[in-house]
């Protein structure tokens, strides 16, 4: 102990020893009914919850800061907390006030952190909640993940510049980094970063760790021996989630190696621009997720989101959920109503394997094992091999129902410590206890009839009050005739209070009862989760087939409202949608306008043109979402889809900067552009929107024209190329792989009416100025940039090169007389009798 701690009191002492090992996080240090904060932690959480900062006593001559939360109330404080990325230390005391001498032992039961929760208080039960581990040797990206919650723990390696792309893909809720190490780009993600010591990182002493946990020989069987940074990033996180539970997480029972040589692999930026979990602005809705999301559980519904970033490139596997959602149709209903009765098992096995479920999960998870026999009929097993593989996982726990029926009340308490969990029959011993708490009174009744027929003293009375416990009360003038076994307890002015023995051993039967019986319950039920925590891996495969029923059956049911159908895999390369229709766009509005997209292996690239706002987003869009929903085996919102292999999808979509890290909304357009032009393969689909826009007119164009070509020439992907550079039009004709297509449009009395069809050919123009009069532009500003539009294009056809000779120029307008324009900002309506004929003379001198 220094000199500094040893100033302060003891109970301060205590305080300042644990918050040294925890000097990141804000230690709640339970003090009786309350989590108490002090000094610095105390100012901050007084600041993080508006809770009043206060002061109490004084350690080392200075008042001690402090702020608390009440102990029953403690998970909402704990889960504000958790949001805005603070963990905490949880301090509780152990040992019995009564006989401690000195201050109570205390001690970190757990740590709650970001990204190891398990408490449902604390998630969104729609999103899973990873920590993550990572580290970089010698441009090898080592990444290790896992969901507390769910109990997946999965690693992968890859290329260094891949780490942004994978954690768009992954989003988790904390970061692990091996201390020393260059956070770089990470500063910009606003995670919770948690430097470990760079020995926790150690490949070797990881894959100890990791076979210890699992009781394996080596990681072969998991498919990770020889991935070792990987392994180095799976040690370390293992060890931290043990630290912060408390525990050890035995649900974390086996480690899968993910291939990305196994998904369609997309990049940040197609992530988001393909809105397929949150809007471009960081909303939740309307994006694809939540267009598909009927699904019946939260299992489900996180297991669907899981999917949307996880396309499968597989095509057997892809046509298994086909051959499933096309089982499901028409039968949908009954099973996601039958479904809707199930609880969240796959948490729930999470909480029994750290020993935190609490009693209503157990009747959860009873009530949902036994709904679950309502589902197997509704599954169409002959019709399906995965959907049989499925039906035959749910009700292996069916061994569990009476374990639980027998040892859970029907509607047990909430809290264990509030007794009334353990059912009535599964102990004799705590029934016995229960019935000396319910039969108390008729006791006390009996004893006292007996009593006044024994004494023959007809006032007699036996009570009881929490001083003095159970008593026989006599009056004064009666005490002399009470039985010789009776022992005073207490005299009153005129009243005798006794005791017999009779009455003393059931005293000490029914105060000890109800602190024996909540101890004899929470007894039972720790060993109850013993019992369960066996059978762990069995309702982990139970959950994972409910989920994935689930979300087959929300895909049908998807496929009936809005007439999606079931796409075609083929082998040779193609991507060929009939009618095809954005999937989230056409839930939003009236009515949708549908459009094919036919690429090949003739057909490589289509050059979009025409107006803003006409469609080419869209439709470029709906071509990507198409083929992912194809991929993550739902059907799809077209006529007809037929499609060859496809290994990535890439977007250059929007405008956007990134301020924070130093680039122009160019620079972004450029970097986004080099990881297509450098990663896009014959099989690749990728979407590029008005490439060259951010800078000069000439600098845009060559070198949207040079992106073009080679795309065209080198990597040959399956392209949507939109632009309003209609010089590029040109490259149709000098590629046979490149065809033109445009978004019609009309124009009607200075007005444009979009048409949203995709047709064959180059647009005529752009009708950027309409557009601009459609957005509320000022007559007079559209007028003048008319004017200025002639005389650009006339100068463009003296001076352009070759290159920019085939371009297809607006129809080009006489400049208006003077008069005409004059005539054009008059409203006739405001015009007084004298105004008007005023105006008629100046407009007279304006023609002489």
């Amino acid at each position: 102990m220094t000199d500094a701690t040893a100033k302060h009191t003891p109970v301060m002492q205590q305080y300042l020893a644990i918050k040294r090992e925890h000097p990141d996080k804000l230690v709640f240090y339970r003090m009786g009914d309350f989590y108490e904060l002090f000094f610095e932690d105390a100012e901050k959480a007084a600041r993080l919850l508006d809770i009043t900062l206060t002061t109490r006593g004084a350690s080392a001559g200075n008042p001690i800061k402090m702020a608390g939360v009440p102990y029953h109330a403690a998970e909402q404080y704990l889960a504000r907390l958790i949001k805005l990325g603070e963990s905490v230390a949880i301090c509780e005391q152990f040992g019995d006030p009564a006989t401690t001498k000195g201050p109570l032992e205390r001690r970190v039961a757990r740590i709650v952190t970001p990204g190891t929760v398990t408490d449902a208080a604390f998630l969104d039960e729609k999103r899973d909640v990873l920590v993550l581990a990572l580290q970089a040797i010698k441009g090898r990206l080592g990444l290790a993940w896992l969901s507390l919650a769910s109990g997946e723990f999965k690693v992968m390696e890859t290329a260094s510049d891949e780490l942004v792309s994978e954690l768009e893909r992954l989003r988790p809720s904390e970061l692990l980094l091996p201390e020393g190490g260059d956070i770089g780009v990470l500063q910009a993600l606003n995670l919770p970063i948690r430097k470990l010591p760079a020995w926790q990182f150690d490949p070797q002493s990881s894959h100890q760790s990791l076979t210890r946990h699992f009781g394996t020989r080596d990681l072969s069987g998991f498919g990770a021996e020889e991935l070792k940074v990987a392994v180095g990033a799976a040690g370390a996180l293992l060890e931290y989630v043990k630290a912060t539970q408390g525990a050890n997480p035995a649900h974390l029972m086996s480690l899968s190696v993910e291939d990305s040589r196994d998904l369609i692999r997309m990049d940040a930026a197609t992530r988001r621009n393909l809105e397929l979990t949150e809007t471009i602005r960081g909303e939740s809705a309307p994006t694809l997720f939540s267009q598909l999301d009927r699904c019946a559980t939260a299992m489900g519904s996180r297991l669907l989101r899981h999917w949307l970033h996880h396309p499968l490139r597989q095509q057997d596997l892809i046509v298994e959920r086909l051959t499933a959602v096309r089982a499901l149709l028409g039968g949908h209903e009954s099973l996601l109503a039958a479904l809707r009765e199930v609880a969240d098992i796959e948490r729930i096995c999470a909480r029994i394997a750290l020993r935190s479920a609490r009693p209503r999960d157990l009747s959860a998870l009873r009530d949902s094992l036994i709904k679950l026999a309502d589902v197997t009929p509704r599954l169409p097993q002959a019709e399906s091999a995965l959907i049989a593989e499925l039906a035959a996982e749910l009700p292996r726990a069916a061994g569990l129902i009476d374990i639980l029926c027998q040892a859970v009340l029907p509607e047990p308490a909430t809290f264990l410590r509030d007794g009334g969990v353990i059912n009535h029959g599964y102990s004799a011993e705590l029934d016995e206890l229960r019935a000396i708490q319910t039969n108390c009174g008729e006791f006390l009744l009996q004893l006292e009839a007996r009593e006044r027929e024994r004494s023959g003293i007809a006032s007699l009375k036996v009570e009881f009050n929490r001083v003095h416990g159970f008593y026989i009360e006599v009056s004064k003038a009666q005490s002399d005739n009470v039985p010789d076994d009776y022992r005073r307890r207490q005299t009153l002015k005129n009243a005798e209070r006794y005791i017999t023995p009779e009455l003393k051993e059931f005293e000490d039967k029914a105060l000890s009862a109800q602190d024996r019986s909540l101890a004899l319950e929470k007894q039972l039920y720790e060993a109850l989760l013993e019992i369960l925590a066996a059978s762990i891996g069995t309702l982990k495969r139970v959950a994972s087939a409910v989920a994935t029923v689930d979300v087959l059956a929300a895909f049908a049911q998807t496929a009936d409202v809005f007439g999606y159908v079931e796409p075609t895999f083929v082998a040779q390369p193609l991507l060929e949608i009939r009618e095809g229709r954005h999937p989230v766009v056409e839930s939003q509005v009236d009515s949708f306008i549908a459009n094919d997209t036919c690429l090949g292996a003739a057909r490589k690239l289509l050059l979009i043109t025409g107006p803003n706002m006409g469609g080419k987003s869209t439709y470029m869009r709906q071509t990507a979402l198409i083929t992912l929903l194809a991929h993550i085996g739902s059907f799809v919102p077209a006529e007809s889809v037929v499609m060859g292999p496809i290994d990535r999808i890439f977007t250059r979509i929007g405008a956007s900067d990134d301020l924070a890290g130093g680039r122009s909304t160019f620079m972004v357009e450029m970097t986004e552009t080099a990881n297509i032009l450098n990663n896009a393969s014959e099989q690749s689909l990728v979407l590029m929107d008005e490439v060259g826009r951010g800078t000069s007119t000439f600098d845009g164009l060559a070198l949207a024209w040079a992106i073009a070509k080679a795309l065209i020439e080198k990597n040959r992907a399956y392209t949507l190329f939109a632009t309003h550079y209609f010089e590029l039009t040109r490259l149709a004709s000098d590629y046979p792989s490149v065809a033109n297509v445009h978004l019609s449009a009309v124009e009607h009395k200075d007005r444009i009416v979009f048409l949203h069809h995709v047709e064959e050919g180059p647009a005529s123009q752009s009708y950027g100025l309409a557009v601009a009069q459609l957005a509320g532009v000022p007559a007079k500003v559209i007028r003048d940039a008319r004017r200025h539009l002639v005389e650009l294009e006339n100068q463009a056809a003296s001076n352009q090169p070759d290159l920019f000779a085939m371009a297809v120029p607006a129809p080009a307008e006489a400049e208006p007389h003077p008069a005409l324009e004059r005539l054009m900002d008059i409203d006739p309506d405001e015009l007084t009798p004298r105004q008007a004929l005023s105006m008629l003379f100046e407009l007279k001198q304006c023609l002489d």
